[in-house]
C-alpha cells in the first residue's frame, strides 16, 4: 500500500517532467522550421512553466478560443472588440491566481506551455510573428497567456505589485504568480517594484526567477553581476528560496507556505542548455539560437527527432 501511494504521490511530478520535456521539443521543432527561436530560454524554464500552470497556480479554464484571434487593435473605450491575452489563463475572479508574464522574449516557451496544458491549439504558432498576429514574437498586452506588456526588461514586476496591493485591499483570496527573468535584476525599476511590495508587506504575491546567467550579450556576471540574490533581495525585505529550476517538487514548495507578511521569491537555478547538450557549443551567447549553416541544422534535426523518441 505504502508503494501504491507513493506511486500516486509522485503522478503529478512525472506529468510536470513530461509536459517540460515536450515544451522543449516544440521550441526546437519550431526554431527549426523557423530558422531562429529563443531556445536557451526554453531548456532553462521549462519545468518552471510547467510547474506553475500544472501544480501550482489555481487558474480558471481557458476563456479564449483555442486557435488565437488575430489582433483586433489597442485596448480603449471605443474598441469593444479588444481582448486581452489573459483569457488564456481564466477569468478573473476573486479566488483564482493571477499569472503576470515578465520577460516578453520568453514567448514561444509561454505559448508551448498553453498548448501543452490544452489552453492552445498547436495550430496557434503557424500565426506566430506574423503581420495581424496576437502571436507575437516579442508578447504584449493582447498575445495569449500575456495579461500586461512588460516592454522593456524590468516594468513587468511593477505592474505586478499594482495588481497585488489591489487584490489585498479588495480582499481577494487569489494570489498573484509572476514568472520574472534574471536579467531583470539588473533593472533598478525591479528593485524599486522590490521594496515596494515589502513595504505594503505584499505576502499574495510570489515571484518566480529564471535564474540562467544568460543575457543577450553573454554572461551575466560578464556584463553585470547580480549576485548574491538571496540576500539582497532578503534585505529588500522578500522572503527567499533558491531552488533547482529542474525540479518540480523544488518548484512547487514555497508556493504551499503560509503567508508571513512578506512576498516570496524564489530562485530557480537553471541551465539554459537542460536537455539540449548541442547547445552548449555556442556558450557564452546562448540567448537566440539561429542556425549559422546547413551543417548545423542538420545537427539539431538529428537531435530533435532523438527527443522525440522520448517525449
Amino acid at each position: 500500500m505504502l508503494k501504491m501511494n507513493a506511486e500516486v504521490n509522485q503522478s503529478w511530478q512525472v506529468d510536470v517532467q513530461r509536459a517540460a520535456n515536450r515544451i522543449r521539443y516544440r521550441v526546437l521543432e519550431h526554431s527549426i522550421n523557423n530558422n531562429g527561436g529563443y531556445m536557451s530560454q526554453a531548456c532553462s524554464s521549462a519545468e518552471i512553466f510547467a510547474t506553475l500552470y500544472m501544480r501550482i497556480m489555481n487558474l480558471g479554464q481557458s476563456l479564449a478560443p483555442l486557435i488565437p484571434p488575430p489582433f483586433s487593435g489597442s485596448p480603449g473605450q471605443n474598441n469593444s472588440h479588444y481582448q486581452t491575452g489573459g483569457l488564456y489563463n481564466g477569468a478573473k475572479t476573486p479566488e483564482l491566481d493571477r499569472f503576470i508574464f515578465s520577460p516578453s522574449h520568453y514567448a514561444l516557451v509561454l505559448y508551448a506551455t498553453l498548448i501543452e496544458t490544452g489552453r492552445m491549439d498547436p495550430a496557434g504558432l503557424e500565426q506566430f510573428n506574423q503581420d495581424g498576429s496576437t502571436v507575437e514574437m516579442i508578447g504584449a498586452e493582447h498575445s495569449p497567456g500575456c495579461e500586461i506588456t512588460s516592454g522593456s526588461l524590468g516594468i513587468g514586476l511593477s505592474q505586478a505589485v499594482g495588481i497585488a496591493m489591489a487584490r489585498k485591499r479588495k480582499g481577494e483570496t487569489g494570489r498573484v504568480f509572476v514568472f520574472l527573468s534574471d536579467g531583470e535584476m539588473q533593472e533598478g525599476q525591479t528593485w524599486e517594484a522590490v521594496a515596494s511590495m515589502a513595504h505594503y508587506r505584499l505576502d499574495n504575491l510570489l515571484i518566480y526567477i529564471d535564474v540562467n546567467g544568460q543575457c543577450c550579450d553573454g554572461k551575466m556576471e560578464d556584463v553585470m553581476t547580480i549576485e548574491p540574490l538571496q540576500p539582497r533581495l532578503e534585505a529588500f525585505g522578500g522572503r527567499v528560496f533558491c531552488v533547482n529550476a529542474h525540479h518540480p517538487d523544488e518548484l512547487a514548495g514555497p508556493a504551499e507556505l503560509s503567508p508571513n507578511g512578506k512576498p516570496i521569491f524564489v530562485l530557480c537555478y537553471s541551465n539554459p542548455t537542460q536537455g539540449l547538450d548541442l547547445l552548449r557549443s555556442r556558450s557564452p551567447k546562448l540567448h537566440y539560437l539561429r542556425f549559422q549553416n546547413s551543417d548545423e541544422l542538420a545537427l539539431y534535426r538529428a537531435e530533435l527527432n532523438r527527443m522525440k523518441a522520448i517525449i
